[in-house]
C-alpha cells in the first residue's frame, strides 16, 4: 500500500467481506433453503427412460417417484436444522455500527466517524424499507409479499433474515 486511499480501499474490502457479504449469503439461507422443495439436496436416481417400468411408474404416480429420489427424511431434517443454525444470530450479536464496549476510545475524531457511520447505516435501512414499500418495484412487492431484509444493518437476534454482524461468527 502506498497511499491512504489504498488503505481505505483495503479496509473497505475486508469490512465488506467479513460483515455485509457474509450476512447476505449466510442469513438468507433459511427462508429459502429451509423448505426442501426449494432446493432438494440430492437426486438418488436418474430420470427413467421411456418404455421402462420406472417410466410407467413416473407417469402414473409422479409424487411417489419424486419422493423416492430425494433425500431421506433423517438427512433432510439434519440439513434443515443445520441451515437454521447457520442462519440464526446469536443472542449477544454485535451488529455493524455498534460497539459492545462503549469505552473503546476516548478520541473525538474516531467517535465522530463512528457516529457518522452509524447514521449512514440507519439511512441504508430506511432506504431498503422505502424500496420494499415501493409498489413500482415488482421484485420487492410482488404476489409473495416477501420484503428484502438481508442487508438491514440491525436485527433483534434469532432467525430474522436481517442484520449484519461486526464479523464472521463461524
Amino acid at each position: 500500500m502506498q497511499t491512504r486511499e489504498d488503505l481505505v480501499e483495503t479496509c473497505t474490502i475486508i469490512i465488506w467481506t467479513a460483515s455485509a457479504l457474509h450476512a447476505a449469503v449466510n442469513f438468507g439461507q433459511y427462508p429459502y433453503a429451509g423448505y426442501l422443495p426449494n432446493r432438494p439436496t440430492i437426486s438418488r436416481k436418474f430420470m427413467p427412460e421411456k418404455g421402462t417400468p420406472e417410466y410407467k411408474e413416473l407417469e402414473s404416480s409422479p409424487e411417489t417417484v419424486f419422493l423416492k429420489t430425494i433425500t431421506a427424511q433423517l438427512q433432510t431434517v439434519l440439513g434443515i436444522a443445520l441451515i437454521e443454525i447457520l442462519s440464526r444470530h446469536s443472542t449477544d450479536e454485535v451488529y455493524l455500527g455498534q460497539r459492545d464496549t462503549p469505552e473503546w476510545t476516548a478520541d473525538t475524531e474516531p467517535l465522530k466517524a463512528f457516529d457518522k457511520f452509524g447514521k449512514k447505516l440507519a439511512e441504508i435501512e430506511d432506504r431498503i424499507t422505502s424500496m420494499n414499500n415501493d409498489e413500482k418495484l415488482k421484485n420487492r412487492v410482488g404476489p409473495v409479499k416477501v420484503p428484502y431484509t438481508l442487508l438491514f444493518p440491525t436485527s433483534e437476534g434469532g432467525l430474522t433474515g436481517r442484520g449484519i454482524p461486526n464479523s464472521v461468527s463461524i
